[in-house]
């Protein structure tokens, strides 16, 4: 459980809050249960290291306001539009008895040694939060999923996980999935072995050599017989005999 140190607060106006922000400090308030609402401020420097936990909302924190600690859990946190930094928490109070939902982040363990993945599986996660209905003490840190042994085509329903019989997911009716391990998207080719290759040059070599003979035998015959003289070119003509000659 994550600790915090806070101040109560008296202010009124909007510039007492300016200041307290101005101070490195940022406004909280503390509700539910029978107790009043408790003003409070916190250092933002130490808020901030807790914001950086992907599970902040889903944490029981255990804050001591003047010298008193008492468990609550952060609700709301509010950021400035343009420097995104935090300029106000809501925190509710952790009240034995009381049911509240929650958004509970999922977690996944021992990846290394899922066969699916190890076979280029996709672990393909559809909620990485699942909301919860539970008593204000029994919230889970997380879900966890255990990946060991999982191979391609399982998936992960909310009946997977472990849940204290008084904490119930919010949705009814139906085990939901949470993730899957799908078959990787692309799948590499099969290499070719060596003798396949060989012989597929071999047989483009004959195609080749085919291929070239072919191109001799389509030739014409008039391709052939240029430049050769015809059978008769060398004969000459009879010469007709003159008039005279025939008397």
């Amino acid at each position: 459980m994550n600790s915090l140190e806070a101040n109560t607060r008296n202010n009124s106006t909007k510039g007492q809050l300016n200041s307290i922000r101005n101070d490195g400090n940022v406004p909280a308030i503390i509700y539910g249960g029978k107790d009043e609402n408790q003003k409070i401020s916190i250092s933002k420097k130490l808020l901030k290291v807790l914001l950086e936990k992907e599970n902040f909302l889903s944490n029981i924190i255990a804050l001591n306001v003047d010298g008193k600690t008492q468990n609550v859990l952060p609700r709301e946190v509010k950021y400035h539009i343009l420097s995104d930094e935090p300029t106000h928490v809501d925190f509710l109070r952790v009240l034995p008895g009381v049911q509240i939902k929650i958004e509970v982040p999922v977690n996944f363990i021992n990846h290394e040694k899922s066969p699916g993945l190890k076979r280029g599986g996709v672990l393909n996660i559809v909620r990485r939060k699942v909301e919860l209905k539970c008593p204000s003490e029994k919230i889970p840190e997380n879900l966890t999923l255990d990946l060991d042994g999982v191979d391609i085509g399982s998936s992960f329903k909310i009946s997977s996980v472990n849940l204290d019989p008084e904490v119930t997911p919010t949705i009814q009716g139906r085990d939901f999935v949470i993730a899957t391990l799908a078959a990787p998207t692309v799948m590499k080719e099969p290499e070719k072995p060596a003798e396949a290759e060989a012989a597929e040059g071999e047989e483009g070599t004959e195609s080749a050599e085919g291929a070239a003979a072919a191109a001799d035998g389509d030739k014409s015959p008039a391709d052939g017989a240029k430049g050769d003289k015809k059978e008769g070119d060398d004969k000459k003509a009879p010469e007709k005999k003159s008039s005279d000659e025939k008397k």
